[in-house]
C-alpha cells in the first residue's frame, strides 16, 4: 500500500530530524581496517562527540567566509592602486564609503540569520540523499570532476531563475535590491534580497544532492571544495576588473567579470553564472556583444 504525501512528508520530516541529533563518531567514520590520513583523523576530530550538523554548518561558514572575503581582498587592494585603474570596466563610477559600508553591514546580517541556517541544514538532507561521509577522502580527479558537473548545473539553474527574477513584481521588490550597484565589486556579489539569497542558492546546494540521488556518490568533504569554488568564480564576476589575465581571456566559454559587468550596467542580457553558452544559445547576450565589441574596438568575427 502506498503512503499518501502527509504521511511520506511526515516520514521525512522525522527521518531529518533524527539526522539533525547525530553525533559524530569516528568509529563509525573510519573502517577497522583503514589506517587515517593526517587530513582525515583531523576531520573526523572535529565532529567527535558533538552535533554533526551544527559542526559541519559551523565548518561550511568558516569556509565561506574566508574564501568570500579572502577572493575579495585583492580586489580591495588593486582599488587603492592607480596604475589598476586602467583595467576598471566602469572607470568613470566610484564606490563610496557609505555604499560599501551598507553592502558589508548587510551581507554579514544576509550570511548569519540566512545563510547559516542553510548550512547547518545541508549535512541532514546530504545524509538523506546518501553522501558519503566517512573515510577514505576521495580522490582528486573524482573531486574536480564532479565540482566541474555541479558548476554547469547551477549555471543553468541561475541562468532561469535569474531571467525570472527579471520580471514584474519579483524584479520591483526581490532583486532590485541586487541592482542597486551598477558597477560591482567584489563583495556585493552576495549582496541581495533574503528571498533572492535563499532561492539562488538552491542552485549550489541542489546540484550536488542531486548528483548524489541519481548519478554517483559524492563525499561531504567535495561540497566544501564546491563552496569555495563557486565563492572564488562569483565574487570575480562581481570585482568590476577585466584582467588580461583573467580566465574569460584564455577560457572563451568563461563568463568572467566583463560579461555580470554589463548586466549590471545595463539591466539586460548576460543573465549567467558561469559561463556564456545558455546566454548565446537564447539570445541574451545580443546587446552585450554589440557592446563589447565597441568597447574592446573588436567585432566578432575577429
Amino acid at each position: 500500500m502506498f503512503a499518501t504525501p502527509i504521511e511520506s512528508a511526515t516520514r521525512l520530516a522525522h527521518q531529518f530530524m533524527s539526522e539533525m541529533k547525530t553525533i559524530g563518531d569516528q568509529n563509525q567514520m573510519i573502517p577497522t581496517d583503514y589506517v587515517p590520513t593526517w587530513a582525515e583523523r583531523t576531520w573526523f576530530s572535529l565532529f567527535e562527540g558533538r552535533n554533526e550538523a551544527i559542526v559541519f554548518g559551523i565548518i561550511a561558514f568558516v569556509v565561506h567566509q574566508g574564501f568570500y572575503y579572502g577572493r575579495y581582498f585583492p580586489y580591495y587592494v588593486c582599488d587603492y592602486i592607480p596604475s589598476m585603474a586602467k583595467y576598471k570596466l566602469q572607470p568613470d563610477k566610484h564606490v563610496t564609503n557609505e555604499q560599501w559600508w551598507k553592502c558589508l553591514k548587510s551581507l554579514l546580517a544576509s550570511q548569519i540569520f540566512v545563510q547559516l541556517p542553510m548550512m547547518m541544514f545541508f549535512l541532514p538532507a546530504a545524509r538523506m540523499v546518501g553522501f558519503d561521509c566517512a573515510a577514505p577522502f576521495p580522490a582528486w580527479p573524482r573531486v574536480v570532476f564532479q565540482v566541474c558537473i555541479f558548476f554547469v548545473f547551477e549555471d543553468f539553474y541561475h541562468y532561469w531563475a535569474h531571467r525570472l527574477f527579471h520580471y514584474g513584481i519579483l524584479y520591483k521588490r526581490i532583486h532590485k535590491v541586487h541592482h542597486e550597484h551598477t558597477a560591482p565589486f567584489g563583495i556585493a556579489a552576495e549582496y541581495a534580497h533574503p528571498i533572492e539569497t535563499a532561492v539562488l542558492g538552491q542552485g549550489t546546494i541542489a546540484g550536488p544532492l542531486l548528483f548524489n540521488f541519481f548519478i554517483e556518490q559524492v563525499h561531504i568533504t567535495t561540497m566544501l571544495i564546491w563552496i569555495a569554488a563557486r565563492l572564488w568564480q562569483t565574487v570575480e564576476a562581481h570585482c568590476g576588473y577585466d584582467f588580461p589575465w583573467s580566465m574569460s581571456h584564455w577560457l572563451p566559454f568563461w563568463a568572467g567579470a566583463s560579461h555580470h559587468d554589463y548586466h549590471h550596467m545595463a539591466f539586460v542580457n548576460n543573465f549567467a553564472s558561469t559561463f556564456r553558452w545558455w546566454d548565446s544559445i537564447f539570445g541574451t547576450d545580443n546587446r552585450y556583444q554589440a557592446y563589447e565589441a565597441r568597447r574592446t574596438g573588436k567585432t566578432k568575427s575577429e
